[in-house]
């Protein structure tokens, strides 16, 4: 993930819930995850493809999307969506972000094609950010697709059973 530029020092992953991970550049064997440094190995073999390994345990990754500087990844089964952004872009995002309104409704909508296996939560529900929503299988893996925002159900537009398409809606939130 090296920018070649040589004035970039860092770089940040934004997740989709706003969280912020720092990599230093050139890219060592360490993250940051708020205020804590963490020592990880990415690696990859024909046995387990790629993964993580941290405190001798390996965790799978696999790159679901990519696209300009949005990724979307499964980590140890879970579906995860960020960005990555140097210092500069950051810095522009926070003042883009400071001149918009406030999002009313969220539309979650499937990732990849699959099998809903569960909906866990109902119309009228409350959720909190990074509370799992609905199980999704695709590929044989079981994916927890999680609420990117607190708020409330609106619509509830999959059962168990049933068969979703890329892109197709899952769920309404009405945002906090």
């Amino acid at each position: 993930m090296s920018t070649g530029k040589p004035g970039i020092k860092k770089l940040y992953a934004l997740s989709s819930e706003n969280k912020r991970f720092c990599f230093p550049q050139p890219l060592k064997h360490s993250i940051r995850i708020g205020k804590r440094d963490y020592e990880v190995k990415l690696k990859a073999d024909e046995k387990y493809g790629t993964y993580i390994l941290w405190k001798n345990r390996k965790y799978p990754v696999e790159i679901v999307r990519s696209r300009q500087n949005k990724y979307e990844i499964l980590f140890n089964d879970i579906s995860y969506t960020f960005s990555v952004e140097t210092p500069f872009s950051m810095q522009r995002k926070k003042v883009l972000d400071s001149g918009r309104g406030k999002v009313e409704k969220e539309i979650l909508k499937a990732p990849m094609p699959g099998k809903i296996i569960d909906v866990l939560v109902r119309e009228g529900s409350n959720v909190s950010r990074g509370e799992s929503l609905v199980v999704l299988e695709a590929m044989k893996m079981q994916n927890e697709i999680q609420s990117p925002v607190n708020g409330r159900i609106v619509s509830v537009f999959v059962k168990p059973d049933s068969n979703v398409m890329k892109d197709d809606i899952l769920i309404e939130i009405k945002v906090d």
